[in-house]
């Protein structure tokens, strides 16, 4: 079980930081130079602290299905990421817009791009992680 969750914790963080820079690197550029108020330049970012935050973030969304989903199946691992999505991107998108002066768009797009993100991870990690056979019975 130990060899698929560092499967699926290399293979959701690829994936997240893949999706993260096409949205935030090229898709939403101009979005962010036209609101370069509330940013730090570009020199005094964190990147190598927004990679830690994401492998933290990558480690415990497969923690929680790995520890607390069972039985688990693909169905059951997107609907995780459906609801953790929902979660965590209403939070992080419309609630950042809801305190901060950012763009409405903006918030959208944050809230759509984490819940596409959970739902590949979370199909992602249903492919990874599954339920041990058990030494009796045969796999089909």
């Amino acid at each position: 079980m130990i060899k698929r969750f560092v499967a699926a914790v290399i293979g959701v963080f690829v994936l997240w930081s893949a999706v993260d820079f096409i949205v935030h690197g090229l898709v939403l550029q101009s979005t962010y130079e036209a609101t370069a108020q509330l940013w730090r330049p570009m020199a005094e970012m964190k990147m190598g602290l927004m990679h830690v935050v994401t492998l933290v973030a990558v480690g415990c969304f497969v923690g929680i299905f790995t520890l607390f989903v069972h039985p688990k199946g693909l169905c059951r691992a997107v609907g995780y990421g459906l609801l953790y999505g929902v979660g965590g991107g209403i939070s992080m998108g419309l609630g950042t817009y809801a305190f901060m002066p950012i763009p409405l768009y903006l918030g959208v797009v944050w809230f759509l791009t984490f819940l596409g993100e959970t739902l590949a991870g979370g199909l992602l990690v249903g492919l990874i992680v599954k339920e041990p056979v058990s030494a009796t019975e045969t796999p089909t």
